[in-house]
């Protein structure tokens, strides 16, 4: 539940935000209000929200004084800016000032609901094992352990293909067993979150470069059909391999 302030210095518009739309339908609940960024600040320090709803245009001082402001403080919330103004010079300042989303009046509450669910996977914890593959396992490279370290080897050189803990333990003349228990002591992980981990780090990269299309991610990087791809990812990442590549490639709203 992301909990979300609203600065608007129209108090008809304010209200109108405060108690038409359905916040808890879209993952969120008004913690405070304020009718211009000097207000809003106080509230801001007693309520601690992850969002700011706010005008751009008050009195006082304004929604880009107050971001400027925010911007100033450790952990300070997203922004979402809200204007009558449909003018681009705005969007740059937003755009500058790292601001979440930039939304016209009257407010679109689908584009509103997306906005927030933006923020929400920016809010959720990401677990370290899935993108944590190079500094997490270095130490085990170094491991007196010449199977683990073939093991790491393998995932690396064959990801994209079928990997299975049992031919590789055939393979290096050792029982499943054994290097199940191998792994796990210089790891902490077992072969199936070890080789999920590394392909979900390179289904990462290909989706950040932004030249392959999903499913072919997918094929790619051994996880085979899209179902499974976006199971896994949705699992781990906490939103979808497509929602993933909006993410990067769609900016401020204009």
């Amino acid at each position: 539940m992301l909990d979300l302030v609203i600065v608007e210095d129209e108090d008809i518009i304010r209200r109108g935000l405060v108690y038409t739309i359905d916040w808890l339908k879209m993952g969120a609940r008004v913690v405070g209000e304020a009718a211009n960024g000097k207000e809003a600040l106080q509230v801001i320090q007693r309520t601690r929200p992850q969002v700011v709803l706010t005008d751009i245009r008050m009195p006082v001082m304004d929604g880009i004084a107050l971001t400027e402001a925010l911007r100033a403080e450790k952990n300070p919330p997203q922004v979402i800016y809200l204007t009558s103004y449909a003018d681009f010079s705005y969007a740059q300042t937003a755009l500058h000032l790292g601001v979440c989303d930039y939304l016209l009046k009257p407010v679109n509450e689908e584009d509103l609901a997306k906005a927030l669910a933006k923020i929400d996977r920016q809010e959720q914890p990401v677990p370290q094992e899935s993108i944590s593959w190079d500094e997490g396992l270095k130490a085990a490279y170094h491991t007196g352990n010449p199977y683990v370290q073939a093991v790491l080897q393998r995932i690396e050189a064959g990801f994209a293909g079928k990997l299975s803990s049992e031919a590789i333990a055939a393979e290096l003349g050792v029982s499943t067993s054994y290097l199940s228990r191998k792994l796990k002591e210089e790891t902490g992980q077992t072969f199936g979150n070890l080789l999920t981990q590394y392909r979900l780090q390179k289904a990462i990269e290909m989706l950040q470069a932004g030249t392959w299309r999903v499913y072919e991610v997918a094929e790619q990087t051994g996880f085979g059909e899209y179902k499974n791809f976006s199971q896994v990812f949705k699992k781990y990442l906490h939103t979808t391999p497509k929602a993933f590549m909006q993410e990067i490639t769609v900016g401020i709203k204009l």
